[in-house]
């Protein structure tokens, strides 16, 4: 099989349920921003190789953001049938976010003031994914307008999971000795 199949050459690629839509369509820049954040957990993994429990939990969020993708690319009037045969994202997954966050805030100071995505990389790429989550989740909603209670919990998970990325990047400036930057309201 041939990596190059031709046949977005005009702009136009095929959803999960074979439908074709153009490339701009927002189905397709939703399910692309959850590819894109996907693929920076990549990157963000480099940094937490030391910091095992979390490396482990952004492999197993990789996996929920693939079940996502599945999702967001299957147009629900051509498939719904198909769309409900896939890996649905269930309440088991918001609740390993959820957790995951209690777990890691056990370790922070209460937080007062609004901080700056700086310090170390681990710090840094942690916002950077927090802030690709939050534009997923804005692709998304735009693709549940029109598909009300299909998508809820994806929408659920996506919130839940920039607040995941919020507190992994204040647990990870803990566990590298990094100063959080506090945001100075006279700058």
């Amino acid at each position: 099989m041939k990596i190059y199949t031709k046949t977005g050459d005009k702009g136009t690629t095929r959803l999960v349920d074979g439908s074709c839509v153009e490339k701009h369509n927002p189905r397709v820049e939703a399910y692309g921003t959850v590819d894109e954040l996907n693929s920076y957990l990549g990157v963000l993994m480099i940094e937490f190789t030391t910091l095992n429990p979390q490396l482990s939990q952004l492999q197993k969020i990789q996996h929920h953001l693939f079940r996502i993708g599945s999702l967001v690319a299957t147009n629900t009037s051509n498939g719904l049938t198909l769309f409900n045969s896939l890996p649905q994202i269930e309440d088991v997954h918001i609740s390993f976010l959820e957790q995951a966050i209690d777990q890691m805030t056990e370790h922070l100071e209460p937080l007062n003031s609004f901080i700056l995505p700086s310090g170390h990389p681990a710090v840094a790429h942690s916002h950077v994914a927090r802030t690709l989550s939050r534009r997923a989740e804005r692709r998304v909603s735009e693709v549940y307008v029109n598909q009300p209670g299909l998508l809820s919990r994806v929408l659920i998970y996506l919130n839940r999971l920039s607040d995941y990325f919020f507190t992994l990047a204040r647990y990870a400036a803990v566990k590298t000795n990094s100063m959080e930057v506090k945001w100075d309201k006279s700058q």
